[in-house]
Formats: structure tokens, C-alpha cells, sequence
């Protein structure tokens, strides 16, 4: 089993499926609804909660918020998702991702795309779902993954997860231990990404003093009046994460201010290949985002930097090549991210099934002051000599970042091999207690299988489930937070 052969599990653990986890009442199981069940035309100001993948973060319940009307919710109860339930994103590039639904202010379903898992009582559901963001289940998960364009785990696969699963005793003990150190990564991540929103908005405000402060005269034009050119990206339907042909910006590649170049898929086509024709970036480029989640980065402006080598752009972003006889690009993307141009893009940005955005038509009509090109060159080496220090501190953030996550990951890891508490040979057997659930359910005209305890592996059989070799005592561990 790729990414778990090498995993050895503690005296009282065994595996088991997701599926084996799950409630022994119907549809312990189910995705969202497809079709025209429900549409955007279905969403209301309030009423029943639809969740959403944007709900779904790495053991974090995100409280965005989309509504159906309770009449059209009363339609679709199959789908219904209550406190205690888990909801797994079926679609992204990061899988599984998991998180605890909390008591909710009104009754909910799930989406598509989001699967509702309800666990059995007898075990702790917060604990599936540690195991589930373990990095080990992440690897065996990443050759499940189907579609590269919309990588997909669909819900026969979700069912399938394997699981380790300890002595319920000991899930406890886990579950505890690991709140108590996450919560601490919990409130070191919220500071950082505060401390990284406000060194964006000082961005933001260094940009505005340097486009309005003590201009005395100056043309009122719009975007489209001095670019050249104002095009959206291609569609790749299969965009790949190996380095093969020419790479392909991701969405998240453009913030305000800033293009992280890195932040790359691949197109699977060389650089002169005609399905690349006349959609090559170039230095001084800008590009807008279209399309995004958080009607905040709608029309975040980021330019391309020199030396970049052959790179082109999604169908999500757009690309913008100014007249550089009128305006200079720094100057333009300065001037788009803040005053006016800020105003008008957010006031033109439209919502539809929780996706924001903007199109290049309104895009063109973006007002902008302009002055001349002395003084736009004046102004923007006034904000570059401004901005050097907070970008300093934006990658210091950044690389903190790293380190919590890595931390995180690494608790989760530990108790997922269980090295993160004792274990307790008076413990009973994680298997005596899914033959309990695994009774109940036949008892109610169910079918499951018997949890394997010591399974064969082979080479010839990449499904076949991990060695559980003899385990190797677990201590207490004291890591750094």
C-alpha cells in the first residue's frame, strides 16, 4: 500500500476502512446533491446552510456561509449533515482534507463535491479525522487521486481510506493530547496570518500614498484606454504537478502586489507548441485575478518580474500588456490595487454559487489617474524604497509559516504511529470493538467485512493493506511549540 508499507502499528491497533468507522444507520455516507438540484438560482439570504468546499479546511470547520431556502432543504434531507459529522472535500490538489462540523444556527446539507461522513458512536470521529490529515494517509491518497485538471476522490475511494484505528482508551488520550498542542499551532498560525493581512493592507496603503498623495494634475483615463491588450488565459484541462512542457500559473500564483512565479502546474506542451501560441508571459506584464473564492483577491493586481523563463497563464487570470509610451506598468499595478480603481473593481465584482469575479469588459473600464511619466517613475521608486522592508517581514512571516505547518504535521504523525501518548496493555483491542460494530451491522441487514488484523502485503498487489509488524514501544514525547 504506497505511502503505509513501512508504518507499524502499536499492540492493540488494527486497520480498518473508513466504511468500517461509519454509523449503522442509513446513509451514514453521502455526497452532496448534483444538477438541478441544486443551482445558483437555489441560494437565498438565509435559511437551511449548504456546505461548501470553502468549509472544509485541514481539521478546521471555516464558518463561510451559502443558503438554501428550509422548503428547498426539506427536499434534500439525504444529503443532511449535523454537529459531529466530518465533511471531506471529494475535489483538490491537497486530499483528503477534513474538518468537525460544529453546532450549526440552522439545519444543513452538503454540496457537491463534499462528502458527509457520520461515524459510529463507539468511535471518536475527532480522531478519524487527525488520522485522515496525517501526511502518511495523504501519500497513500495521492495515487488514488483521479483527473489532473480537477484532481477528484470520489466517494467509492473516501470509503476505502484505511484507518488506523487504537484502543478507544487511547483515542481519547490522543484526542486530548493532541488538542492541547494543536491548539497552541492553532493560535501561532491565526497570529501569523493576522501579522500577514496587515502587512498586506501597509502594502496596500504604502501603494495609496504613493498613487494620490500630492498630485496636482493629472489625466483621467481608464485601463483600457492605455492597454494594449486585455486577454483571458487558456483553458488546460490537464495540468500536471511534473515538470513536463511549459508550467502553468495556479490562481493562488497572484496576490496584490505580488507573483509568486513558483506557484506553478505544467501544461504538458513546449514552449512553441500551438496551443501555447501568443499566450507566453512577459516582463511587465500585469495580471488580474478573474475568478476566486474571496471576492477580496477579485482583481488582485501582481506584475511579471524580469528573467522569468517561458511561462503562460490560467483562464482564470488576465492578462493586461499597458502602452508603455503612457503609463508604466509598476505605476498601473499600483494604481489598480488601491484608491478609485480598488473601489470600482469591488463594486463591479459579482458573486454566483460562491464563486466571485470580474470580467475583462469591466476590467477595461478600471479609472485611473495618470500623471506624467517622470512623475509615475518618481512614485513608484518612492513606494518600492517604502515597501523593501515590509516585503522583508512578509517572507519572515512566510517561513515562520512553513515551520508551523511542518510542526503541526509532525504531531500528527506521532500519533498516528502512536508515539504521542503511552499505551495501556489493559486497553481493550481496537478490534474487539469494530467486531462490536461489525455485528451490529449485519444485526441490522448490513454487510461488512471483518477488519484485517495481520494482512498480507505483495509486491504485485499495490491494495493490498500495510505490515503490521510486532510494534515498537511508544514513549511520551515532549515536542518544541
Amino acid at each position: 500500500m504506497n505511502g503505509l508499507s513501512d508504518v507499524k502499528l502499536p499492540a492493540g491497533w488494527t486497520w480498518a476502512f473508513l466504511e468500517s468507522l461509519l454509523s449503522t444507520e442509513p446513509r451514514a455516507i453521502t455526497d452532496g446533491p448534483f444538477g438541478s438540484n441544486l443551482k445558483s438560482s437555489h441560494y437565498t439570504d438565509k435559511g437551511a446552510r449548504v456546505l461548501r468546499l470553502q468549509n472544509v479546511g485541514d481539521g478546521i470547520f471555516r464558518d463561510e456561509r451559502a443558503h438554501i431556502s428550509l422548503e428547498h432543504f426539506e427536499t434534500l434531507r439525504n444529503h443532511e449533515a449535523k454537529e459531529g459529522d466530518l465533511i471531506l472535500a471529494s475535489l483538490g490538489e491537497v486530499l483528503p482534507r477534513v474538518a468537525l462540523i460544529p453546532k450549526l444556527d440552522s439545519p444543513s446539507i452538503v454540496k457537491a463535491d463534499v462528502i458527509r461522513a457520520r461515524i459510529h458512536e463507539f468511535i471518536l470521529a475527532k480522531w478519524v479525522m487527525y488520522a485522515l490529515l496525517s501526511s502518511h494517509i495523504r501519500r497513500y491518497t495521492t495515487s488514488r487521486i483521479k483527473g489532473v485538471g480537477r484532481p477528484r476522490l470520489g466517494l467509492g475511494e473516501i470509503r476505502k481510506l484505511p484507518i488506523p484505528v487504537p484502543p478507544v482508551a487511547e483515542q481519547r488520550r490522543i484526542v486530548e493530547t493532541l488538542d492541547d498542542h494543536l491548539s497552541r499551532c492553532d493560535v501561532t498560525g491565526s497570529n501569523l496570518a493576522t501579522a500577514q493581512r496587515r502587512t498586506t493592507i501597509l502594502l496596500q496603503r504604502l501603494a495609496a500614498v504613493a498613487v494620490t498623495s500630492g498630485i496636482h494634475s493629472a489625466n483621467e483615463t481608464t485601463l483600457g484606454s492605455v492597454a494594449k491588450m486585455v486577454k483571458n488565459g487558456i483553458f488546460v484541462s490537464r495540468p500536471g504537478i511534473n515538470p513536463i512542457g511549459t508550467p502553468i500559473l495556479r490562481i493562488g500564483a497572484v496576490r496584490p502586489l505580488r507573483l509568486d512565479t513558483s506557484n506553478v502546474r505544467y501544461t504538458g506542451f513546449p514552449k512553441d507548441s500551438p496551443e501555447l501560441a501568443g499566450t507566453l508571459l512577459n516582463p511587465g506584464d500585469l495580471l488580474f485575478t478573474r475568478y476566486n473564492g474571496n471576492p477580496e483577491y477579485v482583481g488582485a493586481c501582481a506584475i511579471v518580474p524580469e528573467k522569468i523563463g517561458p511561462l503562460t497563464y490560467p483562464d482564470k487570470l488576465i492578462r493586461v500588456v499597458v502602452d508603455n509610451q503612457v503609463i508604466l506598468p509598476e505605476y498601473a499595478a499600483l494604481a489598480c490595487t488601491t484608491g478609485v480603481a480598488r473601489d470600482y473593481i469591488r463594486n463591479h465584482t459579482k458573486t454566483t454559487a460562491g464563486q466571485a469575479g470580474i470580467s475583462g469588459r469591466e476590467l477595461k473600464m478600471v479609472p485611473l489617474a495618470l500623471p506624467s511619466l517622470e512623475e509615475q517613475q518618481r512614485r513608484v521608486q518612492q513606494y518600492n524604497t517604502a515597501a523593501a522592508s515590509v516585503e522583508l517581514m512578509q517572507r519572515e512571516i512566510e517561513r515562520a509559516q512553513v515551520r508551523s505547518s511542518h510542526l503541526r504535521q509532525a504531531l500528527l504523525n506521532h500519533a498516528f504511529t502512536g508515539q504521542l501518548v503511552p499505551q495501556d496493555l489493559a486497553d481493550e483491542p481496537a478490534s474487539v470493538l469494530l467486531d462490536r460494530i461489525r455485528a451490529e451491522r449485519e444485526a441490522k441487514g448490513g454487510h461488512a467485512k471483518r477488519a484485517t488484523r495481520s494482512p498480507r502485503r505483495t509486491a504485485a498487489s499495490p491494495d493490498a493493506q500495510p505490515s503490521l509488524s510486532a510494534p515498537t514501544k511508544a514513549v511520551q514525547q515532549e515536542l518544541p511549540l
